[in-house]
């Protein structure tokens, strides 16, 4: 057991509720301070993009035991529905059979994880924002606006869950010899929702992350429980086909019209939308150190800010949680220690998941209807079927399996090289799924051996 602290938690996030439980299960007193209305009482839409738990996030969840009341909020993804302009609708499964990710609304997740955390015994402080705070004695100080008194309040230890542009972060950051870039996409995003049909259900197959790839800019749609799907549209903010070239509803509806005529008469609201929601940013923020002395950590965004095109930005920050519990079992009431292996073991993690995501932005666009594409992971899914001790896809790897993020980057670097050298072999499209590929990628194995592409 640990001695009780008084926590303060920054942010009343996914992440920021979790770390609540997480506290309150070991006997620490949690306050959790956020700047926004408790999200319970208003409307949570515009902005968002569904999320997808995959291993990594239910496994958090189990280990604190609510990964059953989650479950009821979630609708499972095995499969990737791609639409395309040129060929009918197709199928690509995620993993083996039985695998999947599952789709949750971020705003009913959140407000689950909130009443969970309260049921848990955290106090929630709403529309109280954080302007400043003391690292060394872990006070925060609140008050209505910045040119307003503040109220100092005093905790143990103080964490910052409060997104990419944290505030605890922003302190963090006025010490010597602390490291912090932010880098946005050229690309941007904007929410449609696709409504259910009238008797409740879902106008497309509801256990599929649909994708219409469109080179430098695509629309994703997720399954909701009440039978709509959240769309969302990525595409570069300037240039040709950009947000700043759909500036009228008659160029909107051309542009749909023209690049999704499968689904544009199912967003009913399209133009209303287009217009009314906001077109937001992605970017990407790394720093280091996440932690000061044994009084205030960083977790979730507020330490590693990453875009959404691996599923895995809510997935890495409760893997964050659930690493901070195993510390505690392991090093007791040593905070400094606690801290100190968290962030050693985590910043490599986040720094390949970063990049892992930035990748998997071109594959998701442009090559899942890519036909060499197609083939190559239908010659990596035979050949790890039949050696699953020698291959494990990159995309499994990082989804269905709590192997680091880092050691993923590696793998799929050497996997990369590998599949390059296997897709110039002569005659491939025929060849696919011979016994001289099998034998070229077990020599090419041997060949390229584990820590030639480390990074």
């Amino acid at each position: 057991m640990q001695t009780p602290k008084k926590t303060a938690i920054v942010g009343s996030g996914l992440v920021g509720s979790l770390l609540a439980i997480y506290l309150k299960h070991r006997g620490h007193e949690v306050d959790v301070y956020d700047r926004r209305p408790d999200i319970r009482t208003i409307e949570f839409s515009g902005r968002s993009i569904n999320l997808a738990m995959s291993r990594r996030g239910w496994k958090a969840l189990e280990e604190v035991g609510i990964a059953d009341e989650v479950r009821k909020v979630a609708i499972k993804m095995d499969k990737r529905a791609i639409h395309t302009l040129d060929k009918p609708l197709y199928f690509q499964p995620y993993g083996k059979e039985g695998q999947a990710i599952y789709s949750i609304s971020r705003g009913i997740l959140n407000k689950k994880m909130i009443d969970l955390a309260e049921q848990a015994g955290a106090g929630f402080v709403f529309e109280s924002k954080v302007w400043d705070v003391d690292l060394p004695e872990a006070t925060i100080r609140t008050g209505e606006s910045e040119n307003t008194v503040w109220q100092a309040r005093k905790y143990d230890l103080v964490f910052g869950a409060d997104g990419a542009f944290s505030r605890v972060r922003h302190k963090m950051q006025r010490q010597s010899r602390f490291n912090y870039s932010q880098e946005f996409l050229d690309t941007g995003y904007k929410e449609l929702t696709i409504p259910p049909n009238t008797d409740g259900s879902h106008k497309l197959d509801k256990h599929s992350l649909h994708i219409w790839p469109r080179g430098a800019f695509m629309f994703i749609a997720l399954p909701n429980l009440d039978g709509s799907f959240t769309g969302t549209l990525f595409m570069p903010f300037e240039g040709k086909n950009s947000f700043e070239t759909l500036d009228t509803e008659k160029k909107v509806q051309a542009f749909f019209e023209h690049y999704f005529p499968d689904v544009v008469e199912d967003i009913p609201s399209l133009l209303k939308d287009f217009f009314k929601n906001p077109t937001s940013a992605l970017v990407t923020v790394k720093c280091f150190p996440w932690t000061y002395w044994d009084k205030v950590a960083l977790v979730g965004d507020a330490a590693h800010a990453i875009v959404p095109f691996y599923g895995q930005g809510m997935n890495a920050g409760f893997e964050d949680i659930r690493l901070l519990n195993h510390l505690m079992n392991i090093h007791g009431d040593d905070w400094e220690a606690i801290f100190k292996q968290y962030q050693t073991e985590r910043k490599p993690n986040a720094d390949a998941i970063a990049e892992l995501s930035f990748r998997n932005f071109m594959e998701m666009s442009s090559k899942t209807a890519d036909a060499d594409f197609i083939l190559q992971k239908k010659i990596e899914s035979r050949f790890a079927e039949k050696y699953p001790g020698k291959w494990m896809p990159l995309y499994s790897r990082v989804t269905f399996s709590d192997r680091p993020y880092a050691e993923a980057l590696a793998e799929g670097d050497r996997q990369r090289a590998i599949m390059e050298k296997v897709m110039q072999m002569d005659n491939i499209a025929e060849i696919w799924d011979s016994e001289t590929v099998e034998e070229k990628i077990l020599s090419l194995l041997e060949e390229m051996a584990p820590g030639a592409f480390s990074r």
